[in-house]
């Protein structure tokens, strides 16, 4: 489970970086500028769930079972909550329109809570 882990927070923080260089050099050539905010705010939290899941992957301090629920919720909360942001930031570029679809947002930082929850409740019952 660690290599997947591991392998999965080093894609997101490949994908981060490419969609944060985006950000940063073309998306300012064809969007207005709150929506570059927007789309960096998505990337800020992509890059913080790759070094949660980093962190995840190589620590010995909770279960498996634990960091199974934690990982899946980590993708799922990604996906949801920066992969929305993504899509309602470059909405006037998009052939159709995302923003009836913006309640995923708060769906996917909800399960990145919950995960980062797991973590914490793990960490309080876990005896030295």
């Amino acid at each position: 489970m660690e290599r997947k882990i591991l392998a999965t927070a080093a894609f997101l923080g490949l994908t981060g970086i490419i969609l944060g260089a985006f950000g940063a050099h073309g998306l300012k050539k064809i969007v207005e500028p709150e929506s570059v905010a927007v789309f960096e705010t998505g990337v800020r939290y992509h890059i913080y769930h790759a070094f949660f899941l980093l962190f995840i992957g190589a620590t010995t301090f909770i279960s498996e079972k634990a960091k199974k629920v934690i990982f899946i919720l980590t993708i799922i909360g990604t996906l949801f909550f920066s992969g929305s942001i993504y899509l309602l930031a470059l909405n006037s570029k998009l052939p159709f329109d995302f923003r009836p679809f913006g309640w995923i947002t708060p769906i996917g930082g909800f399960l990145l809570i919950l995960g980062w929850g797991i973590l914490f409740l793990n960490t309080m019952k876990k005896r030295d």
